[in-house]
This record gives structure tokens, sequence and C-alpha cells, in this order.
């Protein structure tokens, strides 16, 4: 078989995607076996892979490839989002650059154009995923809006409705003027700004004084209805009952007092804007206050401001002053640091607004899910995401649901002409229901016209994990009785409001139980400086490229090398670099030893026997380990242990222990059993490295058609010697120290030396002395009872070991060495015995940890004694 010599990801990784597709190695069905069950946190139709992307989907293939590899059933369900926000955006866009405004469309027309854009570019990001190797079952495909989805979400409205969970109110809405729609609280980004104090005199109502106020937005000053003062400040008792006049429009409103004010903040007065604030909106209700809208939906000023109408509300930010001051109202202005809210989607500062929208009831919904995340029936890694989670349930608000937009659900409400309404699933069922309301039988669907707004998007999206099963429609089949409740979901925290909290909402309502047992969160990826990847930042690598110059599997590594659970991805590109080299090096390993000449005449050497017995046990141990990452969801750290196993333990120690000398072929027997061990790290590389892994799997050994790495076994936990391993280290700290000798004295490998070992009661293991003379390429092993003088000489443990090196050692360097040595331990040994006189610590201290520092105390003290016998020896 003719090998490459170097490995090729870009012609490999087609190749075997291909192959897993055309065997549906992903596709699941229902049977006997253990379910595994994720579903893929969706991501916009429209949207293109990312780095974030990357991290979270490299992470649920590991997850979903190991699971399969325990003989799991498992299912990793993808889809997209229709991201009703983002994609109208992009829709309007797109019409405008074509002179069409969406207002001079039917709602009809309008979507029929939506639909386009999301048949044109949705699903892009789903065919980049399989450049990565995501093993997701693509037959079960979903979309927020397709059929089952679609209906899933209006059953699920229409119910909550008569339940009387779901409500219609005029409240206080966080409006966003770009995109026209109120958003929920969770849709708010708060960021800190330079802004300006104004102070405004307001002119009090048949007297020559004034009254200051301070305020961040002089614009909202055409929409006040009062000005409140604290009744407890004595500086405004003579104030009280009395008017004052808005400036510029000589509105007359009345002086109130209310406890709300701080007497602290600005002058104590306090301007009233009951339509454009939310506290304002509050302390206008409990004084029956009137509320004078002063924007159009766009921030624009409509006609109630009564001036600058139709500019916008920053423009006539700026064009108000003057004007104040012109007219005297203006005292000073102060520079003012503020928090301002700005909408997540379209960036642009948040408008409050007294609107009527339709909200969901959350007090009863989020008790089932609060207490079930905090007792751990649910659990989070890191469990440090529970004290958000706590925190925002039990302070959660009704969640405002509807959304002023025509991409996304159209909520299932239908209004008669006189303005009553009734809600259903269907035109047809709302007709029939409207009929029995009203009495009359001679309704038409002309006389019902549908609410225009459209259901946030997080209202599909929470019903995701039983909803791609069919779960809502039909709550009883096969498929969501199999696979729900599912087992894990990975998610960044950026959504454990939006959707992590919202899903558990839907699954303890709608199935009475969790919708997964783990939440694995995953960290932001950042660049070296720390700072948000981004493309207006242009830091942010495009991941196809990473994935065309290193390969998926080198990109992979890359991007798990430093990811701990919940904590910063500091991405640089030298990690998928490695990972790459990673790659070349399992590479080179497999040509190693598939290069081999195989002779079934010669037997076994000792020396080989004992090098797989020890890797055996090694690699029980490695399984072991893993198995403990996984199950507390330490996935870098699972990674590094693979990572070490095969670069250190496997090609650096075994094949190196086994490799035939120079020309000469390797005996059958311990081939066959390295083929196997090669056999079992590449089944506990694949979840991490499936390309790799499954190129070299199917030419390491005969093949049938058909077959997979991804279906075979994982190696299982099975007991090892933890005494043969321990001796094994010491093993390998000899053979370093005669390498180490090597280098030191400048002698070539291929010169043979002799090694003489003076045994201590630590750091000498007989057994292997047949691995020590293979690996130091020695002519003699040979036991002494005394020192050798003149030989070159190193310690394991309390073990002397001497190369003699005839005229080549130099005395005095050795001396060098050696007391420089015996210095430190000195030092070490002094540390030692500080905590070993100290009553305190030996007395409070387990006596585990104590044990372990007298332990410490011996191996110094014969160390100690072994080091001032070699130097007293060469003087």
């Amino acid at each position: 078989m003719e090998i490459a010599s170097k490995y090729n990801p870009a012609a490999v990784e087609d190749k075997w995607y291909q192959y897993w597709m055309e065997n549906k190695f992903f596709h699941s069905v229902p049977d006997e076996r253990e379910p595994y069950t994720i579903v893929i946190p969706p991501p916009n139709v429209t949207g293109v892979l990312h780095m974030g992307h990357m991290l979270n989907n490299t992470i649920q293939d590991i997850l979903v490839r190991r699971a399969r590899m325990t003989g799991k059933n498992a299912c990793w369900v993808p889809g997209t989002d229709h991201a009703s926000i983002a994609t109208e955006a992009k829709v309007v866009d797109k019409l405008k650059k074509a002179g069409i405004d969406k207002y001079d469309l039917s709602r009809e027309e309008f979507l029929k154009h939506a639909w386009e854009w999301t048949d044109k570019h949705g699903g892009i990001i789903l065919e980049q995923l399989k450049k990565l190797g995501a093993s997701c079952d693509w037959d079960r495909t979903a979309f927020t809006m397709d059929e089952p989805r679609s209906e899933s979400v209006i059953k699920v409205f229409v119910d909550l409705y008569n339940k009387g969970l779901i409500y219609r109110g005029v409240r206080m809405v966080n409006w966003d003027p770009a995109a026209k729609t109120a958003l929920s609280d969770e849709e708010v980004v708060y960021k800190e700004v330079q802004s300006k104090l104004y102070y405004l005199k307001y002119k009090i109502e048949g007297e020559d004084g004034f009254v200051t106020i301070a305020t961040t937005r002089p614009e909202t000053i055409l929409g006040d209805t009062a000005v409140c003062v604290n009744p407890a400040d004595e500086r405004f008792f003579s104030l009280k009952g009395k008017r004052v006049l808005v400036p510029l429009i000589n509105r007359s409103i009345p002086i109130i007092e209310d406890d709300y004010v701080d007497m602290e903040f600005g002058t104590g007065c306090l301007k009233i804007t009951p339509a454009h604030d939310i506290n304002d909106y509050e302390i206008g209700m409990r004084h029956n206050l009137p509320s004078i809208d002063i924007f159009n939906d766009d921030g624009t000023l409509s006609e109630k401001a009564e001036m600058f109408i139709g500019q916008d509300r920053f423009a006539v930010r700026e064009a108000i002053i003057p004007e104040l001051e012109k007219a005297g109202n203006l005292a000073k202005i102060e520079d003012y640091n503020n928090k301002v809210g700005y909408s997540e989607r379209t960036h642009v500062p948040i408008e409050p607004k007294l609107s009527a929208q339709w909200f969901l009831k959350m007090e009863e919904l989020v008790k089932p899910a609060l207490e079930n995340v905090m007792n751990d029936n649910i659990r989070f890694h890191p469990a440090k995401f529970k004290n958000i989670y706590n925190h925002w349930m039990s302070n959660v608000k009704d969640w405002c649901i509807s959304r002023q937009l025509w991409w996304g659900h159209q909520i299932p409400v239908f209004y008669l002409t006189d303005g009553s309404f009734v809600v259903a699933e269907t035109a047809q069922q709302a007709l029939d229901l409207a009929k029995t309301k009203t009495g009359n039988p001679n309704l038409t669907s002309a006389d019902l016209r549908q609410d225009d707004d459209a259901l946030d998007t997080w209202f599909s999206s929470w019903l995701w994990p039983i909803s791609v099963f069919d779960g809502i429609r039909y709550p009883d089949n096969e498929e969501i009785k199999y696979y729900y409740p599912t087992t894990d979901l990975v998610t960044a925290p950026d959504i454990i409001f939006f959707w992590v909290a919202r899903m558990i909402i839907a699954g303890y309502e709608y199935r009475n139980e969790l919708p997964y047992k783990n939440v694995y969160f995953t960290g932001m990826v950042r660049d070296a400086q720390r700072r948000k990847m981004s493309k207006s930042l242009g830091n942010s690598p495009d991941p196809l490229d990473l994935i065309e110059k290193y390969g998926a599997d080198g990109v992979r590594v890359g991007m798990l090398l430093c990811s701990p659970a919940g904590g910063d991805l500091l991405f640089d590109e030298s990690l998928p670099q490695q990972g790459a080299g990673f790659a070349t090096k399992i590479w080179n390993a497999f040509r190693l030893v598939k290069n081999w000449e195989i002779s079934a005449e010669i037997p076994q050497p000792e020396h080989s026997k004992l090098a797989v017995e020890w890797f055996r046990n090694k690699l029980a141990e490695t399984v072991e380990t893993l198995d403990q990452q996984f199950e507390q969801f330490r996935i870098s750290e699972a990674l590094m242990t693979v990572y070490t196993s095969v670069r250190d333990e496997f090609s650096g120690w075994l094949l190196e222990m086994v490799k035939p000398a120079y020309q000469q072929p390797i005996d059958a027997k311990t081939y066959a059993e390295v083929v196997e061990l090669f056999d079992q790290m590449l089944r506990l590389m694949h979840p991490f490295m499936p390309f790799i892994t499954e190129e070299i799997w199917q030419m390491l050994a005969e093949r049938k058609a058909g077959e997979t790495i991804m279906l075979s076994q994982l190696p299982k936990v099975e007991k090892y010697d933890t005494e043969l391993l321990a001796a094994f280290e010491n093993v390998k700290e000899a053979i370093s120290g005669i390498r180490k000798i090597r280098t030191d004295k400048n002698i070539a490998q291929k010169e043979t030396l002799e090694l003489k070992v003076q045994q201590g009661d630590k750091g000498f293991e007989a057994q292997f002395n047949s691995v020590v003379i293979k690996m130091g390429n020695l002519s003699s092993l040979e036991m002494v009872t005394e020192e050798v003088k003149g030989a070159a000489s190193f310690l394991v443990k309390s073990t002397n070991f001497y190369i003699p090196l005839g005229g080549f050692v130099n005395v005095e360097e050795e001396l060098k060495k050696l007391e420089e040595e015996l210095k430190y331990t000195r030092g070490f040994l002094a540390s030692v015995l500080k905590k070993l006189e100290n009553e305190r610590f030996v007395n409070s201290a387990p006596a585990a940890v104590v044990a372990t520092e007298r332990a410490k105390q011996a191996d110094a003290e014969a160390k100690i004694k072994v080091l001032e016998e070699r130097i007293a020896g060469l003087k």
C-alpha cells in the first residue's frame, strides 16, 4: 500500500464525509438502545459560519460522536431560526436598494420577497457545518417557520391564551425605532455613554420665579405633563399646588409630590414624561397624568410635539438647545456618564414607548424551571451560571411576545368590526368561534381581521427540543417519547435568558419534564487582545479559510486547546496550526508502523513484550481519565489527555521501544499488538479528529465495505496495574538521564554505552532492564555496590546511575553540577522540615498530607547522602 508522505486534509475530508452521508451513519431512528439526543442551537437562517459557531458545533460533534461509540443511539438534530428582526431588516434593505418601500407592499407581497431571500441565502450555514465534520442527522433538518414548527407555535399561543396566561395590554415597552418594533427586556443591551446633563428652567405660572430641572433628554420636554418633587424636600414646600409652564410651548402642567424623587439627584425637581420613561409612566399612573407620545414609530417627532415635527429625535436634541437658550430657559450644561439601552439587533438606542402589546404571564410558569436548575435536576457546566439564572428567574417580568414585524408567525388573534376578538389556530376556527361569540351565523371571513403583528422569534425557539420531534402537535408520538428529554445542550451564556431558561419553562409546561439533563456553556471567542471577534474590527478569521489552510481536524483541535467551559477562548492562528501539526504527528506515526517489514520467524523481544504490557495499562488509565473528564464536561482537558497520550506515550515511548533496528524486520506478534493498540488510540481520538482517524483506521487493517470507525466501540474501562505504571515512570527517568548525558557529552546515539547501577531503596526497576538497554543503546547494564569513579552520573530517586566515559568526563563540570543539585536538595529539605516542625500543621492537616511530607523528607535525606558520597568520590 502506497502511503502519502504528507497528510492531505482536503483530499481526505470530502471523501469521508460523503462516505458517512451515503451510508446514513448520522441517521437515527428509535430502537431498543439508550438514546443520546442533542438539538443544535438553531443559527439564523441567513447567517454564515463564524468562530462562535465553530466552537459550539465542534463541542456538540465531539459529544455526539463519543455517544455513538459507546453504543448509544445518537441523534443530533440540525436546523435554523427565522430570526424575525435580523431577516426582515435585510429584506427591507434589499427592497430599499431596489427603490421599494416595505409599506408600499401588502403583507403577502412582502412575505413573498422574504421567502425568496430565505430560500436563496438560507441553509448556507448548515452546508458550512458539514465542512467542520458535523455529524448531524440531516434528514431531520428543521426550520422554525416550516409547517410542523409554525403549527406548534400557533397551537401553543392559543393554549396559553385559553389558560389565561396571555393577555393584551398597553404597557411601556422597549421600542426599536430602526426595526419599528417592541423588544423584550432581554433584547436590550445597556452601554455606558458620555452624555450631557441639561439644566432647564420652567417658569412658575403667574409668578416671576422658575424651578430648574436636570435632564439628559431635552427633546422630551415637549411631552412633559408634570414636574415632581419629594414631599419631604423643604426647599419646595412653597411650590405645593402651583403649576409651571413647559419651555417653548408654554403648556401649563402641575407640580406634584412623590416619594420616588431622589432629593440628591440634579436639582431635586423631576420632569415627568409618562409616554417616554418607565418610571415617569408609573408616576403618571399614580397621579392620573395625561400621556403625550411625541415620537413616531421611526423615532421622528410627531405632531403632538408641536415643534420640530418630522425631525429625528437626536437632531432635535441638538436643535432644541439654542431655542431654549434664546428663550432664557437654559441654566447650564454638564458632562455626564449614564447607561443607555440599545437594541441588540439594530444597535440603535431604544425608546421607552407606550404601546398595546401581547404579553405572557411568567410568575407561575417559571417556578418549576427555577426549582429544577437550583436542585441540579438540570446541571449547568460550569455551575456558576446558576446564580445568574436564579437572579433573572426570581425577578422575571411578563414577556412581551408581540413584534411589529411581518416576517414571523402572525399572531392568531382575529378582530371583529366592533373591536372584540377571538383567538384560534386557523381562520376557519376563528370564524366558527366568532359566530358563536356574536350569535351571528351570517358572519364571513371578510368580517374578521387578523392581528398584524408577529410573535417574538424566541416564542418559536423556546419549543425547539419538543417541536423538532413534533411533540406539540402529537404529544404521544413515538419519537418525542423516545428522544425527549434530550441529553445535553451546548450553548453560549449570552442566551441563557432568551433561550435556555425559556426552553426549560416550555419543557415543564408541555411535557412536565426537563428539556435536557446538562447545559454546557461555551465561552466567548476573543482575539489575543481579549476583544470580541467581529467583522467590524476585522479580527475574525473566516472559519472556512482556516479549514482550507489547516484541515477541519486541525481547526477542531485548535478551538479546544484553550477553551474551558464558560471561559473565553483567546484565539490565535497558532492554535489550528498546532492542531494541524498534531495531525501530521499522527500521520507520521502511521507511516512508521505501516512501513515496517514484518517477520513471522523471529520471536518477540523481551523489551517489546514489556513495552506492550506497559502501554496496555497506560491505555486503561487514559480511558478512565477520559471517562471522568467527559462526565464532568471538562472537554478541553479530555482533548489534552488524548493529545499527550498520542504524542508522548504512544509515539514518544511505545513506538520507540518496539521500533526494530535499522533495516531490520519487526516480529509479527509485536506488530499485531501495536496495530491493535493504534486502533484503540484512533478510537479515542475520533470524536475530536474524525477525518484523519477514519482515513488511518480504514488503512490500518483490512476493512469490509460499509465499516467505519465512527460506529466502532470506544475502549472500555479496565483494571490496570498502578505499581507497574509508577515503576515505568522511573524507567522513563533513567532513559531520559542516559539521553541527557549523550546530549551533554555530544555522544551519538549509534555509540553504545555501559550503564552501572548502584541501587538505592527507590528508583531502579530491574524487570524493565531490557527496555533501558534498548532505549539507551547500552552494551551492558551492571549492578555495582559503590560509586564508579570518573563516570558521568544521574539520580533516579535514591538510585545512582553511572556511565563510564573514559577521558570524556570533565571532573570540574561534574562536581559543579552535583554541588548545585546538592544545594537545591538541601533547600528543598529545609522547606519540608519547616512544615513538619510546625505543630499546628502536623496536628490539623489530614494524615495523608502529613505522611506525604514525611515521605518527601526521607527521599530528600537519602538523595543528599548519595550526592555527598558522589562528590567525595570525585575529589
